[in-house]
């Protein structure tokens, strides 16, 4: 049997911050979870998503050491609206614009902000004219 696919994981300097960024997106964590060293949120197709802080990661590896953002996840949004609407929230809560949502050529309307780590999250929909 080969390997199954189950899990992402992301490395995170500050659980809580983290953690209010992506239920800002609507995910779901258990009650106190910004004060544990790791966070799990199980999406669509049994797929978990994983915080682990800094601090965690140097405790089972001593050589740990954070490096730049390099990853990021793209959101679902509902429609066009909700694109605009979920950027407008992330922004005013103070998480930095990559690109204001425009009208993608590849028929989707697109937007772009940075988590708390730097991580760049993308918010898409499809338009109505590529449905």
């Amino acid at each position: 049997m080969a390997p199954t696919f189950n899990a992402i994981g992301l490395a995170v300097a500050d659980m809580a911050a983290s953690l209010s960024f992506y239920r800002r997106l609507g995910l779901e964590f258990p009650a106190g979870a910004e004060q544990d060293p790791h966070a799990e949120a199980t999406v669509a197709g049994g797929i978990r998503l994983m915080w682990d802080t800094h601090a965690s990661l140097q405790s089972l590896d001593a050589d740990y050491q954070p490096g730049p953002p390099s990853g990021g996840w793209a959101f679902l949004c509902s429609d066009p609206a909700e694109v605009d609407s979920s950027y407008a929230d992330l922004v005013a809560a103070g998480h930095p614009s990559v690109k204001a949502p425009w009208d993608a050529p590849w028929g989707q309307r697109y937007a772009q902000v940075r988590d708390p780590d730097g991580n760049v999250v993308d918010l898409f929909a499809w338009s109505k004219s590529a449905e």
